[in-house]
Order: C-alpha cells, then sequence, then structure tokens
C-alpha cells in the first residue's frame, strides 16, 4: 500500500469535483481537452490537497498539467473498466496519510487551513488510489529488476542514508524484497511518465488560465 501511496504522490493523481457538483466559488473553464473541460475549482483543489501533504501548492501551470495527465490515465482506466477501490482501503491510505504528521494530532489542523473537509478529501483519496493502482497494473509487469541494480541501490543508496542518519547496516538479504520494490515503482514511474509524455502530444487542449 506504501508504494501506491508513493507513486499516486509522484504522480499529484487528484481530481476535482464530479461534474455539476455544486461550487463554493464562482468557476471558470481553464482548459479543454478533446471533448471534456478542466475547471478553476479543480485546480484549487488540487492545490488544497498539495497544501495538507507538502505545506505548499504548485503553480496553476504545473497544477493544470497534472490534472491533464490524470485526465489520460482516468480516461484510459475508465474504458478498461478497472474497479474503483472499496472504503476500507481508502480508509487505509487516509491512515498512511495521517500518520505522516507528528503529532497525528496536527493533522485535523492542517486540513481545516487547506480548506478541505474529510468527506471531499476521502473521495479525492479513492480517485488517487484508483489512478494509482491503474498505473501499476499497466506498467508493473513491464518493469524487471536485475540483483546488480539491488546491490548497486544497497551499497550507493541505503547504506549512506542508514550512516548519516547513525543507523547500523542491516544484512541485504534482509531488505532485498524492500529494495526490489522501490526500484519496481520507480521503474513504474519512469514508464508512466514517457507514456504520459507521448501521449500529450496527441491530445487536442485549448488552455485558458486566468
Amino acid at each position: 500500500m506504501r508504494r501506491l501511496l508513493q507513486l499516486a504522490f509522484l504522480l499529484g493523481v487528484m481530481f476535482g469535483p464530479p461534474r455539476g457538483s455544486a461550487q463554493q466559488v464562482v468557476d471558470r473553464i481553464v482548459a479543454r481537452v478533446e471533448d471534456d473541460i478542466v475547471c478553476l475549482s479543480e485546480l484549487r483543489e488540487l492545490g488544497q490537497f498539495q497544501r495538507l501533504a507538502g505545506g505548499q501548492a504548485e503553480s496553476n501551470e504545473r497544477l493544470l498539467d497534472r490534472l491533464l495527465d490524470q485526465w489520460i490515465v482516468k480516461t484510459e482506466a475508465d474504458a478498461a473498466h478497472f474497479p474503483f477501490p472499496n472504503d476500507t482501503d481508502v480508509d487505509r491510505q487516509l491512515e498512511l496519510l495521517r500518520k505522516q504528521f507528528v503529532p497525528p494530532e496536527g493533522f485535523d489542523g492542517r486540513l481545516r487551513e487547506a480548506g478541505l473537509t474529510m468527506p471531499r478529501l476521502h473521495r479525492m483519496l479513492a480517485e488517487q488510489l484508483y489512478l494509482a493502482r491503474y498505473l501499476d497494473y499497466k506498467f508493473r509487469p513491464a518493469v524487471q529488476i536485475e540483483q546488480a541494480e539491488i546491490e548497486k541501490y544497497y551499497r550507493e543508496s541505503l547504506l549512506p542514508q542508514l550512516a548519516a542518519r547513525g543507523e547500523s547496516a542491516p544484512a541485504l538479504d534482509t531488505v532485498e524484497e524492500q529494495i526490489r520494490e522501490v526500484l519496481v515503482v520507480r521503474g513504474i514511474n519512469q514508464l508512466a511518465d514517457r507514456w504520459l509524455e507521448e501521449t500529450r502530444t496527441h491530445l487536442h487542449v485549448e488552455r485558458s488560465l486566468p
């Protein structure tokens, strides 16, 4: 589950309110992608999530780039009838997010500061998990990790990190599977980035950011 959260956060896979839902702000179209639209409220909601998770939101241009990438993934996942996550899985994602705050009680305050409600956050996490799982399903079979890559990561990344924190080094065989998963997720991200970059070149997009 942690790798799904890592993958989802790397992509920024969050979607705004469903079409036709009530808005608390005056809305406007900021992009047209094929026969669909992206609204200003969606950029704002993604920015709110980024402030919750990381304390700062990206620029509107970057937020729009992320929303367009999300549109690509969601369009393909929906066409494939990919299953949507259940509430138990989403609650587990929410708990992982909450544990990133120290103390955990700081989560509720940050949620209010970001301007999000728990129902909205739950919906956003559900959509994020949906997209992350689809990317995992699409690209994981193509990622092959050699033993030499695992050993290199152990020597050049893990050991220096542990030494910098004054922690003892575990034997390679005790962390090999965790390292493999890190490298698999990295490979999935790389394949997803290339796929999105190629797919964007075939999209008809009209931007109208304020």
